[in-house]
């Protein structure tokens, strides 16, 4: 007997108007940043204002930026479901949740299906490397959300991430294959720097896992792929700047680094993202401003709406779907 299924995917979203930073801002601390450093909580919001203060005078600079990471998203949640629906038709849907971002915070969105009379859900993080920082935090408000009153799921999976999928790694390549083919035709393989920019992970935490080992081993599985073809290739950590160990090296390290070996242009690809957002532009921007009097750049997007991409994400949640629809 067929069975609805919810399908929601997750994400952090970002924010749509200057003025929900320090909100924004606030709800990481507790959630997120907590997780690897503790700040006393009459601190936080002094400290989510500062920050605030920080991000508008950084985004004003970068000519008014706006985020188009959850209109990214958007798309990427409607391809996957109509992708569902040539299988599954109206028995299946996609909901969006955002860990920061209203009126879609998972507490709202499991309002949602739990009203339109759904009872079996996949939880799908829709990001690369699963970690108490990505997948970990949407459980934890899943489960808060769930409390004391989750009876009502029937039935429910989770979708841990999709590094190590070879389709995923495949379609990785051949995105960066497409955009460093111009370079090819004035520079030797040799003296085109890749720079493999993947979130960063502090070093010190409460124990938990922090997704270091997941994105080592996606960039490792890149660099096979790659390093016969471009020998100088390497992981760049776009680490948040806040205390402690961090992975290494970070991005301006690693430009510097393919440089020193006589790189003449530098390709920079986000690995650890699928979704475009302030991180992979503004970050990664800052050190191409840093290094492009010296060499050529070339600052490639994430995957994004890649309708292969896409096409890929639904089949990878199909199993899961299947198993409760016939439990």
């Amino acid at each position: 007997m067929g069975e609805k299924v919810a399908v929601l995917l997750c994400g952090y979203g970002e924010v749509e108007d200057y003025e929900e930073f320090a909100d924004y801002n606030e709800k990481s601390f507790r959630l997120l940043v907590s997780k690897s450093i503790k700040f006393p909580d009459f601190s936080i919001p002094w400290l989510s204002r500062r920050l605030e203060r920080q991000q508008r005078k950084e985004w004003h600079a970068a000519n008014h930026y706006h985020s188009p990471h959850n209109d990214i998203f958007e798309r990427q949640r409607a391809g996957i479901e109509d992708h569902l629906k040539l299988t599954y038709g109206d028995e299946v849907r996609v909901f969006k949740a955002f860990n920061f971002v209203e009126p879609f915070m998972p507490h709202q969105v499991l309002a949602e299906i739990r009203e339109q009379g759904f009872e079996r859900i996949v939880v799908y993080p829709w990001l690369v490397v699963d970690s108490i920082f990505t997948g970990g935090l949407a459980l934890e408000q899943i489960n808060q959300a769930l409390h004391p009153d989750g009876a009502w799921v029937s039935d429910m999976r989770y979708l841990p991430s999709f590094w190590e999928r070879s389709d995923f790694q495949e379609q990785l390549v051949a995105h960066l294959d497409r955009g460093v083919a111009p370079l090819l035709e004035r520079y030797a393989p040799t003296q085109i720097g890749l720079v493999l920019c993947l979130h960063g992970c502090p070093l010190e935490n409460k124990g938990m896992e922090t997704g270091v080992r997941e994105s080592r081993a996606l960039y490792y599985a890149l660099q096979e792929r790659l390093i016969r073809r471009f020998p100088l290739v390497s992981p760049g950590w776009m680490n948040h700047p806040v205390p402690g160990k961090w992975t290494t090296p970070d991005v301006d390290q690693a430009a510097a680094n393919l440089m020193e070996l006589g790189a003449r242009a530098l390709v920079f690809l986000p690995i650890g993202f699928v979704t475009e957002n302030h991180e992979t532009q503004l970050d990664i921007g800052y050190t191409i401003e840093k290094v492009r009097d010296r060499v050529e750049t070339l600052h490639l997007s994430t995957l994004n709406d890649d309708p292969d991409l896409l096409r890929m994400g639904a089949g990878w949640i199909e199993p899961l779907i299947d198993e409760m629809r016939v439990g």
